[in-house]
């Protein structure tokens, strides 16, 4: 096949692509956009015994490439795919994760994402465990890397609608070896859009060919502004065409102990899973009105946790949008096939107006963003889901930094003249559509908003005089990320789940609401510190080897609940444990999994301290994640806040303003936050400002010197 037309080679390495041998192929591919250097470097068994795979490699990676000095937007920040060991399985379902390393934008520390899509597990196939991309480039270039030839090339690349929806499917037809749905399907890419030039949250898209509807879909690297990283680095696209996928292409020691598992759990979902949470039908979705139920659905920036109108972007909504009337997965053989879209969309605005689309999702971080702006319109959410998407920005900042932008506006900090004309009001999504499309295009009052509530926080207080006390309790982000979509404040553990995630304000590492508030099961500040040990390191341990970690806990069972540990879910956790064995060799136990996760997880905070971050300053949390911070946020729901003054505070609200009875909520939770802080950094080994210790250290096997070196001081 030649090239398609319009590129041009800028430089290009063979190679023979590597057998797979137990879930890996021994090598890593580094692309230097800048210089064009392209070279195969070796997966050593350090790499594979302390790192696993996955966000393993990619930290490990970074923390050789860049240096303490090292800014996001320097050129020697990179950016790390890679999926896993287990990544790419075809007998378990999820198994088709990768994960992307970079230094954020928002952060300016280290952040990590996960995404479906088949590019990774293609990569792999293609003969790379990870790929990591460095340098800058002024021309917009394609990383080609052909699995099927062995070739890798660095083109230069004529100028193309960058946005996700148009490249994506471009580069997959101009890449396959032929015009048949099959050889398209061989094609995924890696691609964003022009938002992630003009904003601080890009995210990134992996694409995967539907060969039911014929169409390039995607799923969303979407956290902490990676793909503002790959547009300011001049990158267009990552492309890869790979081989045939079978069952055995990862070369497993034992393909029976993968199928036999994969056999248990094929046959819970399917039994299972309509009763359950629906997945194979409605995906995420199903989540809206659950939280909208127990008053954890965010709405008007979190101020409250359930609204009138949360029926209308309910479940039942997306069931009749969602096309095909069949279950959708993002990889190959994973019968949870959550992965669901809509076909057809009529778009009412912005440069595609009048187009019919296809939207991929909303998955219900997307549609509860939506009710944290106070909008409750299916069409709006999918037609903001399709332009975040195609823009490469990433719908819960844009969300949550938008919520933000609105409660600044009604609270008299901001007004139409500083936003350009626009009424941001909760609720308006016609002006919520226009700032996203200014966003996009790098104008107007859009520009502000882009740089997320961390900076415009700063913007507001220098340029319109606003109060730092107030907007930094209701700007929803911690350590520069912006929140995901649950309020948290009838939840010390969960509040603890996003103040301490290594990255900033992201679910992935410990979802601990049900647990904590509704059932009761981890009540003592132990308790939560145990919660907040086991789940981020369990959860860890699924972006190392390349996995979804929706098939561990969102079907269960049927006799879960009479475990032992049923928030574990341990059936599964047993699973997991075949299943590494099965493709690696390497006998574990639950305890095992643990470790792995522990000695990355604790290696991921020394590299934030390392870049300036990483202690018990960075892992405060604003107060609307606690509490009520306004009068009448109080007053929303005071019955629940008195009867606490009355029976944790010995105090009686009669005798209170309701100014008084806000102050003294605030004091006992703020306080309460800070005895959990102390309980966990206890239990996982850290100093008491959050540094792991250098016995810790040690006991993991991580104490390289260099990794002592920083760690050393804060001890």
């Amino acid at each position: 096949m030649g090239l398609p037309a319009g590129f041009r080679v800028i430089t290009e390495m063979t190679y023979t692509p590597s057998p797979l041998a137990r879930g890996y192929t021994g090598k890593t591919l580094y692309v230097h956009v800048g210089s064009g250097k392209i070279e195969s470097r070796p997966v050593t068994q350090q790499m594979r015994d302390v790192f696993i795979g996955g966000k393993g490699f990619g930290l490990w990676r970074l923390w050789n490439a860049v240096s303490p000095k090292t800014q996001w937007n320097d050129p020697e920040n990179e950016i790390v795919i890679a999926s896993g060991p287990v990544g790419g399985t075809t007998s378990y379902p999820g198994s088709g994760k990768s994960l992307v390393v970079s230094l954020s934008p928002l952060t300016g520390s280290v952040m990590d994402s996960n995404v479906g899509g088949y590019f990774g597990p293609y990569l792999k196939f293609s003969g790379w465990d990870a790929l990591e991309v460095q340098g800058k480039t002024r021309e917009d270039v394609v990383v080609f890397i052909d699995g099927t030839s062995g070739v890798v090339q660095l083109l230069a690349c004529p100028k193309l609608d960058v946005n996700t929806h148009v490249l994506s499917e471009t580069l997959m037809h101009a890449f396959a070896a032929s015009d048949a749905p099959r050889d398209i399907a061989a094609v995924s890419t890696v691609t964003t859009g022009e938002g992630a030039e003009h904003t601080r949250w890009g995210c990134l898209n992996f694409s995967f060919f539907d060969l039911k509807r014929k169409a390039a879909r995607i799923k969303q690297a979407g956290r902490g502004g990676i793909g503002t990283v790959f547009r300011d680095k001049g990158i267009a696209a990552l492309v890869v065409r790979s081989p045939a996928v079978k069952p055995d292409s990862n070369a497993p020691a034992d393909l029976s102990k993968l199928q036999g598992a994969g056999a248990r759990i094929n046959k819970e979902i399917l039994e299972l899973d309509e009763k359950q949470c629906d997945m194979r039908r409605v995906g995420t979705a199903h989540l809206v009105e659950i939280m909208d139920e127990y008053d954890l659905l965010p709405t008007h920036n979190y101020r409250f946790g359930s609204h009138p109108d949360a029926s209308k972007i309910a479940s039942s909504v997306w069931r009749q949008r969602f096309g095909q009337n069949m279950p959708d997965g993002c990889w190959i053989g994973c019968t949870m096939s959550c992965s669901h879209a809509v076909d057809d969309f009529p778009l009412r605005t912005g440069p595609y107006k009048g187009r019919r689309v296809l939207v991929d999702g909303p998955e219900y971080e997307t549609a509860a963003g939506s009710a944290n702006l106070g909008v409750f319109d299916p069409d709006f959410v999918l037609e903001m889901n399709f332009y975040c998407d195609t823009y490469g920005i990433d719908t819960i900042s844009f969300t949550t930094g938008l919520a933000f932008v609105m409660e600044c506006y009604e609270a008299g900090i901001l007004d139409s003249t500083k936003t350009g004309g626009l009424e941001l009001r909760f609720g308006n999504g016609d002006a919520a559509l226009a700032i996203l499309h200014q966003m996009a295009a790098g104008q107007g009052f859009g520009t502000v908003v882009g740089q997320g509530i961390r900076r415009m926080k700063d913007h507001f207080v220098r340029e319109f005089g606003a109060d730092r006390a107030f907007i930094d309790s209701i700007g929803m982000e911690a350590k520069g990320l912006e929140y995901s979509e649950y309020v948290t404040k009838e939840s010390l553990a969960m509040q603890g789940g996003y103040g301490l995630a290594l990255k900033g304000a992201q679910h992935d590492e410990a979802w601990l609401i049900f647990m904590d508030m509704v059932n009761n099961q981890i009540p003592t500040f132990e308790d939560k510190a145990e919660a907040l040990h086991y789940f981020p390191m369990w959860r860890t341990w699924f972006g190392l080897v390349g996995h979804c970690k929706l098939p561990w806990n969102d079907i269960e069972p049927a006799d879960n609940a009479t475990t032992s540990a049923p928030a574990k879910v341990p059936e599964h956790v047993a699973n997991y444990c075949e299943i590494f064995s099965g493709v690696t060799g390497i006998e574990v136990k639950p305890a095992d999994l643990i470790r792995q996760s522990e000695r990355v997880y604790n290696f991921q905070r020394a590299f934030n301290v390392r870049m300036g971050y990483g202690t018990r300053a960075h892992d405060r949390i604003p107060y609307r994640s606690a509490g009520p911070v306004t009068e009448a946020e109080y007053e929303s729901r005071h019955d629940r806040y008195d009867k606490q003054l009355r029976e944790k505070l010995g105090l009686d609200p009669a005798k209170m303003t309701t100014e008084a009875k806000v102050a003294a909520l605030r004091a006992h939770r703020e306080a309460q936050y800070e005895k959990l802080i102390d309980a966990v950094y206890k239990r996982r080994g850290w100093t008491a400002d959050g540094v792991p210790t250098l016995a810790k250290l040690k006991e993991l096997g991580i104490d390289f010197p260099e990794v002592v070196a920083v760690v050393q001081p804060h001890q």
